[in-house]
């Protein structure tokens, strides 16, 4: 007669998790480079600059306003091309939805604080924090287009099919940077128009520099974000993964220990 098997040879052998780190030497200077770059701006926007002739001191805070949405506008636009990348048969890898994923989160924390500083500058300059004004609230709506993105990003569903689902919603929320950087064109609107135009800018000298400057250092900023988000989403993949093949393995130690008994 068989003798049972063994405890240690009926459990199932453990999944090792190891935790790997977003960081790296490049990503570690990249962030240095984020911190000297953010120092400087914060001297350039608050001490060397002039205030304006018509807004005075409030104008400092075009120098984190324009820059948010900057990012947002190109994290968004990167969402977008790595969503086509992915649903194009040829460059369908998993890379580009991951690049989608960290590009469209970064993207949606840069409008928040885009939202966040004009609503600061709204009160100094219009006495209120927020106007239901075209800019304004196509600025709330491409937010809130791209919360519902994220959301779709999590909903249940293989893998596959969550990826695609989730590059088709990012091609057709893209369409909403449209709406808002023409929004004061097409529309009366409380908001100034483009201070920064190829033809006739309307910020010169030293204040042209610094908000060049400053587009620089948020740039840098939210590179290093979407290189950690980018690395962070894999180990959750990684995670996902090991999580299912220890189920597996359990079912089957489980079918194991029934057959024999």
């Amino acid at each position: 007669m068989a003798s049972p098997p063994s405890p240690a040879s009926s459990s199932p052998s453990p999944v090792r998790t190891t935790a790997a780190p977003t960081a790296s030497v490049a990503t570690r200077v990249l962030g240095g480079l984020s911190l000297v770059m953010l120092a400087v701006t914060v001297l350039l926007a608050l001490v060397i600059t002039p205030a304006d002739v018509v807004q005075g001191e409030a104008v400092r805070l075009m120098y984190a306003h324009l820059p948010t949405i900057w990012v947002a506008y190109g994290s968004f636009a990167a969402a977008a091309v790595a969503s086509a990348l992915y649903l194009w048969p040829r460059t369908r890898r998993r890379h580009w939805d991951r690049v989608a994923g960290a590009t469209a989160e970064v993207g949606t924390v840069f409008t928040a604080l885009c939202l966040a500083t004009g609503m600061l500058w709204g009160r100094i300059t219009w006495g209120v924090y927020w106007q239901w004004d075209a800019r304004l609230t196509t600025t709330l709506l491409l937010f809130v287009v791209y919360l519902g993105y994220l959301a779709v990003r999590r909903l249940p569903a293989e893998p596959v099919v969550r990826s695609r689902r989730s590059a088709i919603t990012a091609l057709i929320a893209v369409v909403n940077i449209v709406i808002v950087r023409y929004s004061v064109d097409w529309w009366n609107t409380l908001h100034q128009k483009a201070s920064l135009t190829a033809t006739d800018p309307e910020i010169t000298g030293e204040m042209l520099g610094a908000l060049l400057f400053s587009l620089a250092t948020f740039t840098v900023l939210a590179s290093w974000l979407i290189v950690h988000r980018y690395r962070l989403i894999r180990l959750e993949e990684l995670r996902d993964e090991e999580g299912l093949q220890r189920a597996i393995t359990e079912r089957r130690a489980e079918a194991g220990l029934g057959v024999a008994g």
